[in-house]
């Protein structure tokens, strides 16, 4: 199976950008790794066997560049992304203090939350696109809910 670039940047484009978004923490290296996903996808010309591997390929694409792009020079020389949540339109207000709480955990644990809950992979596949094992991403996603945990519970007894 094989879907043209544009078909794809449609249907995963905003997760891409999402899951590379929660790595690097800017918009401007999100785009960038989505953009390198879909400039790899298009050069290779690989068939798959459905659309779900098609997903999980782009997904792996896009996460592996937003690491690499997180770790050079000029990722130093961007906009916070704090200061991009600012211009961000959550639905409730509980749900901005989420999404800060999420990228706020180490990237090892945000990226594993992400894949689970906003893309809604088993262990499994995480494991199969970050290339962990189940194991590691079963202990990795504990980890982090109990972080998530901890800083919204601070959170709540601080309000009262």
């Amino acid at each position: 199976m094989r879907l043209s670039v544009a078909e794809a940047f449609q249907r995963y484009g905003d997760r891409l950008f999402a899951a590379a978004f929660s790595i690097c923490r800017n918009q401007m290296d999100a785009d960038d790794a989505v953009q390198d996903a879909l400039i790899q996808y298009h050069k290779l010309g690989l068939d798959y066997a459905d659309e779900t591997h098609i997903k999980a390929w782009l997904l792996r694409v896009a996460i592996n560049r937003a690491k690499d792009l997180s770790a050079s020079f000029w990722r130093k020389n961007v906009v916070s992304w704090e200061e991009y949540m600012d211009g961000l339109a959550f639905e409730a207000p509980e749900d901005s203090r989420l999404f800060q709480a999420v990228m706020e955990l180490p990237p090892k644990y945000r990226v594993v939350i992400h894949l689970f809950y906003y893309e809604e992979y088993s262990i499994r596949e995480i494991g199969e696109i970050l290339g962990r094992r189940e194991g590691t991403v079963k202990s990795q996603l504990n980890r982090g809910r109990k972080l998530l945990k901890n800083m919204l519970k601070e959170e709540w007894n601080d309000d009262e």
